[in-house]
Order: structure tokens, then C-alpha cells, then sequence
């Protein structure tokens, strides 16, 4: 059996569509003989958890699974070992900055963090 790290992407689509386009990247794990077989199950997974449902003003909201765009083979399960890296560019450099900091205290408790490399503290942050 081999391991497999797929992105499965979803388009969320609510009301009539009229909005800025959104789209669900999300990383799956696979177990599999080969990667034929990854694509194939990560494929069925795509399609098998599409949704749709009312929220809360009572639109339609409709997650369509577009395609597994990605598919990587996983050789060891090593601590510390990189399993994915994606480079993103932002309008905001300082905007984007508070959001990973505010994401990383939201997951680390009520523990004030500090990254040397940023030169500043990160507070808990409820969300």
C-alpha cells in the first residue's frame, strides 16, 4: 500500500453565483496500490462530498467538486518531513501577515507565541 497526498477543489457557489468567485482547495490523504487508484478514490471522494444546503438568509449554497488537480506520492512518514509547500501572492504583505499570525494563535491556545523572524509576539486570538 502506498500513501498519497491529493487536492480535491471545490467551487462554493451561493445564492445565484453573483459574488466573487470561492473555491475549497483541500488536501486529502490516500491510501492506494498506485496512483491510479489515488486519483480514482480521490475523485470518488470529490464527488461523493458534494453539498448542498440553505444558510442562514435561506440561500442555496452548493459546493461542486471541480477535479483533483494534484496528486503526490508520500514515500516515509518522517517527523518534520514536508509534505506540501505552495507560494501564494498577496496585495496586503502586512494584512496577510496578521491573518497567519492570528490562524497560528488561534491553534496554539492561550499561549502568546514568538517568532524571532518576525520580531513580534502573537497573542491568543479567539475565533
Amino acid at each position: 500500500m502506498q500513501w498519497y497526498l491529493a487536492k480535491l477543489v471545490y467551487q462554493i457557489i451561493c445564492g445565484d453565483g453573483q459574488h466573487t468567485p470561492q473555491f475549497d482547495e483541500q488536501l486529502r490523504l490516500i491510501a492506494s496500490v498506485d496512483a491510479d487508484e489515488a486519483i480514482t478514490k480521490a475523485y470518488t471522494i470529490g464527488q461523493l462530498e458534494e453539498e448542498t444546503f440553505c444558510n442562514q438568509k435561506q440561500q442555496l449554497v452548493s459546493w461542486q467538486f471541480i477535479a483533483v488537480s494534484e496528486l503526490y506520492p508520500v514515500s516515509d512518514f518522517i517527523d518534520g518531513a514536508e509534505i506540501y509547500s505552495s507560494i501564494r501572492e498577496a496585495d496586503d504583505a502586512a494584512a496577510y501577515i496578521t491573518f497567519v499570525k492570528a490562524k497560528a494563535a488561534a491553534i496554539s491556545g492561550a499561549q502568546t507565541l514568538f517568532l524571532p523572524h518576525l520580531n513580534s509576539p502573537i497573542e491568543h486570538i479567539a475565533i
